[in-house]
């Protein structure tokens, strides 16, 4: 067992996220390696030191290069807005040191493809952060798909919505321009990550993404981005499939939602109850065929180092500290880990293709 000393750039929503969970991932999980908080990063000194006195950093500064390049920084998590991505990235992996980014990989296809280059040209560790596939509920719905217990794959319907914007007379933020930071480049790439984590590679889309609230105060104006997509496409193991993003759906606030269908049963998850998995066995006897709703407990993955109670349930930081496990079982293994740089870049891919195909009003071939 050693320490390693953890960078981590940006100590906002997500840099308090992955702070927490490397701060406690080594009590969860007994790893081998134990994180040492050194270095914070923010936009400025004042908010650097805030971050750092709140987080139990070791110190703070407000320039990621001096982070990346310090040598007690042994590995780095890019936290940061999505235009950030890149050049961070590049600069870590140029010193050979681990790296885990935060969802989207990069702010554009370009951008993702240049990151992946030098993870791979480094032979660094690189992890994408998808958090929601980690819950215990989801990581079981993939065992059940891989080893065949609802059959061959038909159908699959996945979302992503929220109703975060969904008020159209409240004065626009950053969240509202730039194609990084719309609909498609923040709620869509996770519940594609979950389509390709559970049904496979997607071989065609047909897509249609729309701007909902086009004259929200203080556009000034400049044009906002995108409020709701939606893709129909096909599996290339054949199964059809249809995915669907709002960050403007009344009444939803973490409807990370998805149904797989097969040939011998089905499977739906929630994540506004991610402690639930609900599974239907078309053998069952006639009395009782339906869906079961299967709390999750010690018998789930990664739920046991959290609780011993069945139905006590995990939450959201839960999901990070699994993360923030996996990543640093990577870099103790010198292996990358799912999702790898590539796998994030395939996400943005299927994503460049949808905005195509909404603009064409045709399928795109992936």
């Amino acid at each position: 067992m050693r320490d390693i000393g953890i960078g981590i750039v940006g100590g906002g929503y997500m840099g308090k996220a992955h702070s927490v969970a490397m701060a406690a991932v080594g009590a969860v999980f007994n790893t081998a390696l134990r994180p040492r908080l050194e270095m914070i990063c923010a936009t400025t000194e004042a908010s650097a030191e805030r971050y750092r006195a709140a987080y139990g950093f070791q110190r703070a500064t407000a320039d990621w290069r001096l982070l990346v390049a310090d040598s007690k920084v042994e590995a780095v998590v890019i936290a940061s807005p999505q235009e950030t991505h890149r050049e961070i990235a590049e600069a870590a992996f140029a010193l050979g040191k681990p790296v885990l980014c935060e969802k989207p990989l990069g702010a554009t296809i370009a951008d993702s493809h240049a990151m992946v280059a030098a993870a791979e040209a480094a032979g660094a560790v690189n992890m994408v952060g998808f958090n929601y596939i980690r819950t215990p509920a989801s990581q079981f719905a993939r065992k059940l798909v891989a080893e065949g217990v609802i059959g061959d794959l038909t159908w699959f319907r996945g979302e992503h919505t929220e109703d975060f914007d969904a008020d159209g007379s409240r004065p626009a933020t950053w969240r509202n321009f730039g194609a990084a930071n719309g609909t498609m480049g923040d709620l869509a790439p996770h519940m594609i990550n979950a389509a390709l984590a559970l049904v496979g590679p997607i071989a065609r889309l047909n897509a249609d993404i729309v701007t909902v609230h086009g004259n929200r105060p203080g556009t000034g104006g400049r044009a906002p981005n995108d409020d709701i997509g939606q893709f129909m496409c096909r599996f290339a193991n054949g199964a059809m499939g249809h995915l669907s993003f709002s960050r403007v759906a009344h009444g939803r606030k973490m409807g990370y939602a998805y149904e797989i269908t097969g040939t011998k049963g089905a499977i739906r998850f929630d994540q506004e109850d991610q402690n639930a998995l609900w599974l239907y066995l078309a053998d069952d006897p006639e009395p009782i065929r339906g869906f079961r709703k299967i709390l999750t407990g010690p018998a789930h993955p990664d739920y046991l180092p959290f609780c011993q109670g069945p139905g006590h349930g995990t939450g959201y930081q839960d999901q990070i500290i699994i993360e923030a496990r996996d990543f640093l079982e990577a870099i103790a293994e010198g292996r990358s880990r799912w999702p790898t740089f590539r796998d994030g870049m395939e996400v943005n891919r299927i994503i460049d293709a949808a905005w195509a195909s909404s603009a064409s009003g045709a399928w795109v071939d992936l």
